[in-house]
């Protein structure tokens, strides 16, 4: 079977509640938490439909491990990449770059989280 080349993120944060929080109000999802070796490490994972299209991931507290909006820029699908730019404000982050055109490929926004990191929000509309 053909595969696209991503099969997991982690989104690494400082506080993994307040971090859950912010996710599951701008994407509307519930997170769930995965089991770990020991408790240091600490994963909640986004919902995740492993014969679908896409990568899954969670957010990630691990020692040695900093949020960053410098690294690599993770997108969430959305059916309109405004209506979850609407909530980030109100969960804690910030617009970084408003809903803007990228051509025949639709739509994006750029937020960063309560932890630092940004990442994009994609919609074909």
């Amino acid at each position: 079977m053909s595969r696209n080349p991503v099969g997991w993120f982690e989104i690494y944060v400082e506080d993994i509640q307040r971090a859950k929080t912010f996710y599951e109000a701008v994407l509307n999802v519930e997170l769930t938490r995965l089991d770990t070796p020991t408790p240091e490490l600490q994963m909640l994972a986004f919902p995740a439909d492993l014969k679908a299209a896409g990568a899954a991931g969670a957010i990630v507290k691990a020692e040695g491990c900093t949020p960053s909006g410098n690294g690599t820029l993770v997108y969430f699908s959305c059916q309109d990449c405004a209506d979850e730019a609407s909530r980030v404000e109100a969960a804690g982050g910030k617009i970084h770059k408003p809903k803007f055109s990228i051509g025949p490929y639709g739509f994006i926004v750029l937020a960063v989280d309560t932890e630092g990191n940004v990442i994009g929000l994609h919609s074909l509309t």
